[in-house]
């Protein structure tokens, strides 16, 4: 799997548009549950090009594609490296999100352990993330990564109840597992609460 951020403050190009609509598209299960798009069964790319434009307008987040090595786009995920309350001072895992005809292959556990990997190598102790209190499919994902429930509340955008998470980020073992599957969001920005607000 390989992770490439998307570019702040440029336009996406047509064709990586289309494949992020597509993307997006797949997950219309996640997107009725979160409220994030009018119509789940109608996703439109200016409305991804600027969900995404949102979120890469606030300091320290970041979003990063995950391709196969075949250059299939095989998910999506957000970062932020500090929530808003200066009494949280754990980096927040966003959206995660795997395309529906992708899950099930290990990709979303992939993903979240490379996600990690980048938070620990920049020197995190530990990671946040929220989950819809509607989403249990996602809550099931996550704790069995290893996340635990921190606190219950409402998400800041849309006051949607939510479960935060919490995972600390020990030392990886040299030769650790890259695992594989799902999907997750911070109540920080607990906008979406991703299919991390999970899937």
């Amino acid at each position: 799997m390989i992770l490439a951020p998307l570019s702040p403050g440029q336009d996406i190009p047509g064709p990586l548009l289309c494949e992020l609509t597509a993307l997006y598209a797949s997950n219309r299960a996640f997107h009725r549950l979160s409220g994030d798009f009018p119509d789940p069964d109608d996703i439109r790319p200016h409305q991804i090009a600027e969900a995404l434009a949102g979120e890469l307008a606030v300091p320290g987040a970041e979003v990063l594609l995950a391709r196969a090595g075949d250059g299939r786009l095989l998910g999506l995920a957000t970062t932020l490296a500090r929530h808003p309350d200066p009494a949280d001072p754990d980096p927040w895992i966003g959206l995660l999100l795997v395309h529906g005809a992708e899950q099930g292959k290990g990709y979303g556990r992939a993903l979240a352990e490379r996600l990690e990997d980048r938070l620990r190598a920049r020197g995190a102790a530990a990671v946040r993330l929220a989950v819809l209190d509607n989403n249990p499919a996602g809550l099931a994902f996550w704790t069995s990564l290893g996340y635990g429930l921190l606190d219950r509340r409402a998400d800041r955008a849309l006051g949607r109840p939510c479960a935060v998470l919490r995972k600390p980020l020990r030392t990886r073992r040299p030769g650790a597992g890259e695992g594989g599957g799902a999907t997750g969001a911070p109540a920080s920005r607990p906008r979406r609460a991703s299919p991390a607000r999970s899937r």
